[in-house]
């Protein structure tokens, strides 16, 4: 067991206590300090074998720090704690120099297992370039599922490696694939990414690797493939279960050597594209099946990452759908928040869909209801059909023909006081009917005519004339 002195900084007294009593019964020596100026201090005399830092400090945050530490003593190994736990916190974390991140709350036995490793391994990581600015962030959660995705995604950041990435439907595999490309070391190249079960089986080898004029029947001129389009970027395979056996040879061959010939082509290309695929199938039953070669599956399985369903994130559906109903409304749909209610009845759900079938509901939800809260029964009404058809009728004066025959009643009954309207009172009826249900269908399919259309039953021109005539805004 490693041994040596540990320098903890923190600006929560109970933390530095807790950590203090941890790694003392470790059997290291501990110093506690509350800002990043004792620390540094520390550090620049040449205290300490190891850094335990907080990110938020009252002076100085941990991530200013770093880049000073690795200046004059970049073999110091120091491990970050944040309660920002965030893909882009990891992130940071990574290309600041840290030796480890630990998301809090962390466990105690963990921590001391990550101090024990970093002292008693040589150090020899370089200091790298510093994290861009703070941007959307493309992975939304703080579940320890989703900590520990995000920690296998900061170490990948700045390497080459080939990753395989699992997990079921709708978990948010391409958002995953897009992220190691747009913070990795290839991210002013392109991003690429193919759909292996949306190509025809005949058509993936041309599709991927191109072909020469002549190939084949139909090839009247050389189209270049998926990975040329891909050069110095990232090519990510999707459901790459559903590769045909004769574009999966291919594929190991770039793999293998780096290298590749177009359909029909002669001539060797070499290949500077990093490999990133995903797939929802079991790869190694495949192997067993004689689906997919085995080869192949070890060459893709460099560094696998499973992406957990959201039902084993379930802490984490808060913050995905606000994420989300604040898309829908950045989309031109109203503004919707759920009360706590129907968080609770969301957090209750299984979620076979997963994080798309979320999105999904929070895009029926700002679309078709009126209220700007959303409730528990509105959620049970979405997702269980069973509750919806359960539901008591509502009152007479709350269906459309009630409220119609409320409005003609307060409007024009015997008791109105200006008698009789004038003439054309159909037309000026239907007309407010007619203007809600336009603008209700246009925004639902986000100024999608053609849809908008299908969705009332008319005819494309029908519903052009009757915008025109109503002078309704369309929705973008």
């Amino acid at each position: 067991m490693a041994s040596g002195t540990i320098l903890i900084a923190d600006d929560d007294a109970a933390i530095r206590t807790v950590l203090s009593q941890a790694l003392g019964r470790a059997g290291f020596d501990v110093r506690t300090c509350g800002n990043a100026a004792t620390l540094w201090q520390w550090v620049a005399r040449g205290d300490g074998d190891l850094v335990l830092t907080d990110v938020v400090m009252p002076d100085e945050s941990g991530f200013e720090l770093l880049p000073r530490i690795q200046k004059i003593r970049p073999d110091l190994p120091v491990v970050v704690m944040s309660a920002q736990n965030t893909l882009l916190t990891a992130i940071t974390a990574a290309e600041r120099g840290a030796y480890e991140y630990l998301p809090k709350p962390f466990d105690l036995n963990e921590l001391v297992a990550i101090v024990n490793r970093a002292l008693s391994s040589p150090r020899n990581t370089a200091p790298q370039a510093a994290a861009e600015d703070e941007q959307r962030l493309p992975l939304i959660g703080r579940s320890p599922a989703m900590q520990d995705v995000y920690r296998v995604m900061a170490r990948l950041m700045s390497t080459d490696l080939t990753v395989l990435i699992t997990g079921e439907s709708g978990t948010g595999k391409e958002l995953v694939a897009r992220a190691l490309h747009d913070y990795g070391k290839r991210k002013r190249g392109p991003f690429v990414a193919v759909n292996m079960a949306a190509i025809p089986r005949e058509l993936i080898e041309s599709d991927l690797f191109g072909h020469e004029k002549g190939a084949f029947t139909g090839a009247s001129a050389r189209s270049i493939g998926r990975f040329e389009q891909a050069e110095g970027g990232t090519l990510f395979l999707d459901e790459i279960g559903d590769m045909p056996l004769e574009a999966q040879t291919r594929l190991l061959r770039v793999l293998q050597q780096g290298e590749y010939t177009v359909v029909g082509g002669r001539h060797v290309i070499k290949a500077n594209v990093r490999i990133i695929a995903a797939t929802n199938k079991d790869l190694r039953q495949l192997v067993a099946q004689g689906l997919f070669r085995e080869d192949l599956y070890y060459r893709l399985n460099v560094v696998p990452l499973r992406i957990p369903p959201l039902r084993e994130r379930i802490e984490d559906v808060p913050d995905l759908i606000r994420h989300f109903l604040n898309l829908a409304a950045a989309q031109g749909l109203p503004r919707k928040v759920v009360d706590a209610d129907g968080l609770d009845r969301l957090r209750r759900h299984n979620w076979p869909g997963n994080v798309r079938e979320l999105e999904n509901l929070a895009q029926r939800l700002a679309a078709l209801y009126a209220e700007d809260t959303i409730n528990s029964r509105i959620i049970s009404l979405e997702l269980d059909p069973a509750a919806r058809r359960d539901e008591p009728p509502p009152p007479e004066s709350q269906t459309l023909s009630g409220a119609v025959e409320v409005y003609l009643q307060r409007h024009f009954g015997e008791h109105a006081a200006a008698g009789l309207p004038p003439d054309g009172l159909y037309d000026r009826i239907l007309e407010q009917v007619e203007r809600p249900l336009l603008v209700a269908a246009l925004v639902a399919t986000k100024g999608n005519q053609i849809k908008a259309a299908k969705l009332l039953g008319l005819n494309r021109n029908t519903l052009r004339k009757k915008i025109k005539h109503l002078n309704v805004s369309l929705v973008r």
